[in-house]
């Protein structure tokens, strides 16, 4: 199952209009707002979705096409693992290993691989509401 979807986009204002107005006949809302003062990469990031779940996501802190991100819900930490060294093994490069993720939730722990097109994806698991990742 699908846990969240990311794109990087070039203008986060912009953007931010186009999908508060495009979302919202889909029951979809802007729930979080990250600044770039909560982030590492010093970016801003807008998560959207139905009350309590926001599912998708918009960021400026990647370049347009390289910051594409899915995550998928694995059921456990060792789903988690696994996910990890078997896109590994199958020719992904590694973008964070296993391990908790504080930034994002108390208990989100993921890991990101980079596909052979240099997508971003992730493994997460988590007890909790949804977090970005």
């Amino acid at each position: 199952m699908i846990d969240h979807i990311g794109l990087a986009v070039g203008d986060i204002a912009r953007s931010r209009d186009f999908y508060d107005a495009a979302l919202a006949p889909l029951g979809m809302r802007l729930l979080v707002t990250i600044d770039p003062a909560q982030t590492a990469s010093g970016g801003s990031a807008l998560g959207y979705g139905p009350e309590g779940d926001p599912l998708f996501w918009i960021g400026d802190q990647e370049r347009v096409g390289e910051g594409n991100h899915i995550a998928f819900r694995a059921p456990s930490h060792a789903v988690v693992d696994a996910f990890h060294a078997a896109a590994l093994a199958a020719g992904g490069r590694d973008h964070g290993g296993p391990g908790l993720r504080p930034q994002y939730g108390p208990d989100y722990y993921a890991a990101f691989v980079l596909d052979p097109d240099g997508h971003n994806i992730e493994a997460v698991c988590r007890p909790g509401p949804p977090s970005p990742g």
